[in-house]
């Protein structure tokens, strides 16, 4: 791809509001009881997914915890009307019979439910409430009732590093359509256990754990936030003489690492855009500019499209195409989001 190529965004997580009814102890929002007075409107809402129209992006509609945003079902079946594929990310224990009837006639396509535990103990003692996890999978139970794909994600930390391979088998057990592993990144909340990240040994290990799971085939695998997995995964392919396509290994072929300003971008509840939720590097506003102007003119996205830039032994990787290093943690580590990732063990091949 050329450098600072301007693609359409293929993905947008939307931060309907940073309210929620919990408190995680990794959440990225650092989110609050009470919704913000300065959330967009409605009709701000709707404007936004005018806008979108020309790029027809999945909107990934998040928080905070997006069902107590009581337009979310307007808001998901006008961007379903102007033809954009809609999910849902949420908590899911704020889920019954009648919310997930109204997000299925809202044309809402997926949602996402968060496990960070095998047990109530865990997920409870990460979600910050006890009964969280009974109610999540009350909620997941109540969406295959009404015939609603799920997918389980779960946010790695040294808290749950040894349940993941239980979590995994439990999305099995779900039957949920996908599971997504997110590698914590130190931003938010998440500043405050900073250290609990996983170490970059712990790191390679889990992604290489996930690479041996993949070829299993019994649910659709996504590592989020861990861009090294798609040097581990041409790595683990060459060794096996396995040519990566996309039957062999699926969208994952298709797509590289850090999406950041390339491919994906976050906007938080006031219309603040970043490259992701994790990178508080601002773009814009769209409530003061058009959002084609800040996706194809901002300054942060044009720096992230140009791998040439990356610093460090990011800047000389032979994998930086497919990886590209986690721009986020570079910023939390050096205030740099050029700089090389910080949670990669792999040297270089290049001097």
């Amino acid at each position: 791809m050329k450098e600072n190529t301007i693609r359409p965004p293929r993905l947008i997580a939307w931060e309907l509001t940073n309210a929620c009814n919990l408190a995680c102890i990794h959440c990225r929002a650092s989110a609050i009881k009470e919704p913000s007075p300065d959330e967009l409107s409605t009709e701000q809402a709707k404007h936004f997914i005018d806008k979108l129209v020309e790029y027809r992006p999945i909107l990934i509609l998040t928080g905070g915890e997006p069902l107590l945003r009581p337009d979310v079902y307007e808001i998901a079946n006008y961007a379903t009307g102007h033809g954009l594929r809609v999910v849902l990310a949420t908590n899911g224990t704020l889920l019954t019979s009648a919310i997930a009837k109204k997000l299925k006639e809202a044309g809402i396509q997926r949602v996402s439910i968060s496990i960070d535990g095998a047990t109530k103990e865990m997920h409870d003692t990460f979600r910050g409430e006890p009964g969280a996890f009974e109610a999540a999978l009350s909620g997941i139970d109540i969406l295959k009732k009404e015939g609603l794909s799920f997918q389980i994600n779960t946010t790695i930390t040294k808290r749950n590093l040894s349940d993941i391979p239980r979590i995994y088998d439990l999305a099995i057990e779900l039957k949920a359509s996908a599971h997504h592993i997110f590698l914590l990144v130190p931003t938010g909340r998440g500043e405050e256990i900073e250290s609990e990240e996983i170490p970059p040994e712990e790191y390679e290990r889990v992604l290489n754990w996930f690479y041996d799971k993949s070829k299993d085939k019994n649910i659709q695998l996504k590592a989020t936030c861990a861009p090294h997995y798609f040097r581990i995964m041409r790595q683990r392919a060459k060794a096996e003489g396995i040519r990566i396509t996309s039957e062999t290994h699926g969208l994952e072929a298709m797509t590289k690492g850090c999406l950041g300003g390339s491919a994906f971008c976050f906007i938080s509840s006031r219309g603040d855009v970043y490259p992701c939720g994790y990178l508080p590097a601002l773009a814009g506003n769209i409530r003061k500019q058009p959002f084609k102007m800040i996706w194809e003119k901002s300054k942060v996205f044009s720096d992230l499209r140009q791998l040439g830039l990356l610093k460090g032994k990011c800047g000389k990787c032979e994998y930086k195409n497919v990886c590209g290093g986690c721009r986020a943690r570079a910023y939390a580590g050096t205030g740099d989001y050029l700089d090389e990732e910080p949670y990669c063990v792999y040297m270089p091949v290049r001097p």
